[in-house]
């Protein structure tokens, strides 16, 4: 197979607003390391991630939400903090969520490989690295799937077996990663569980692998988003401004934060499990520490995950427990609107990303 030097790309060239992403057409086509595998990309995804690296809330400078400064970024997000593990380095490919098929491999890896159809890991330990607790994100760390080509360490290209579509699976891998590795730290078994955020990827996964373990699932969502979520397998339902119930959950998922955050450990069972992975409604809370302890309540953030979380989720979706909730599909080149169509929070689930071939 012949190979092209240069590729479409979506370049990310700083923190800021949605000028920051540049489409190219002469961008240099990764080549495998020893190692790694060459991804032709087939399709990716939108994500919170995505945005939030781009605009630099991650950074220790910004205390509102994800949403308010997602278009024009936010001012005093400094290059030294801006993202998942500190400082980034520009230009940046972006795209967490990949599904593709492998052209080529680096040296030691099987070239059987070759013509395999796989989704990538979007978090995992970097190989080599002696801390236990290092972490590398797929788009963030190093360039993902905004982009026709992209490489990986061949263990974290899994191989998928699914008549799925392309943009079916690329809405995959972060969301519902991110979902599972949630719900495996709370280890939620056939127990009461409330879902905040639960219209977006992450929430909506959380929906579906709550229920295949047997929880009962309330999900906070808007009035509108009520008949859609119950189609995903919520059993009840509130609005975000309706008040919660006190003490009636054993693990709450949350997603959102913000200044409601103190009402979701009230509303948590003695002994109760509280597990964060966002916060997109602001990230500076207040904790009365008299309901953590006097209720006996353990606070769990999720950002790293077992190594089988991902191989967990690409089984649920060969066996078909699971099922891709996809809005709406945009060009790679028109990424600026899919992350505007994203911003308004009126869809259910992913915006799909299709990649030119």
């Amino acid at each position: 197979m012949t190979l092209p030097d240069t590729m479409k790309a979506i370049v990310l060239t700083g923190h800021g607003g949605l000028d920051r992403l540049e489409y190219r057409e002469d961008v240099a086509r990764p080549t495998p390391a020893a190692g790694e595998v060459l991804i032709r990309v087939r399709a990716a995804a939108v994500n919170n991630t995505d945005i939030n690296t781009r605009t630099g809330w991650y950074s220790k400078a910004v205390r509102g939400d994800t949403n308010s400064a997602a278009t024009d970024g936010y001012d005093g997000a400094g290059d030294a903090d801006g993202a998942w593990s500190g400082a980034l380095s520009f230009p940046r490919i972006q795209g967490a969520d990949c599904c593709g098929e492998i052209v080529a491999v680096g040296q030691g890896v099987d070239p059987a490989r070759i013509g395999q159809r796989v989704m990538v890991q979007p978090m995992y330990h970097p190989t080599g690295d002696a801390d236990p607790h290092a972490l590398e994100t797929f788009g963030s760390e190093r360039d993902g799937a905004f982009a026709q080509y992209t490489t990986i360490r061949s263990e974290h290209a899994l191989k998928v077996d699914s008549r799925l579509s392309d943009v079916e699976l690329a809405s995959f891998p972060c969301a519902f990663s991110t979902a599972e590795g949630m719900i495996q730290r709370a280890t939620l078994g056939a127990e009461r569980v409330l879902i905040t955020g639960a219209s977006g990827g992450v929430g909506s996964a959380a929906i579906q692998l709550a229920k295949r373990r047997g929880a009962h699932v309330t999900v906070v969502t808007s009035a509108a988003k009520i008949d859609t979520l119950r189609d995903l397998g919520a059993d009840a339902a509130l609005t975000r401004d309706d008040p919660l119930p006190d003490s009636a959950f054993d693990v709450v998922l949350d997603l959102v934060g913000g200044p409601r955050w103190p009402e979701l450990l009230e509303a948590l069972k003695t002994r109760g499990r509280y597990v964060t992975s966002g916060a997109i409604a602001g990230p500076i809370v207040e904790l009365d520490l008299r309901t953590l302890y006097l209720k006996d309540l353990t606070l769990i953030g999720s950002t790293r995950q077992d190594a089988t979380v991902f191989g967990d989720l690409v089984g649920y979706i060969e066996r078909g427990e699971i099922k891709p909730v996809v809005a709406e599909t945009f060009a790679l080149a028109d990424i600026r609107k899919a992350q505007e169509a994203f911003l308004t929070k009126s869809h259910v689930g992913k915006i799909g990303i299709t990649v030119p071939q």
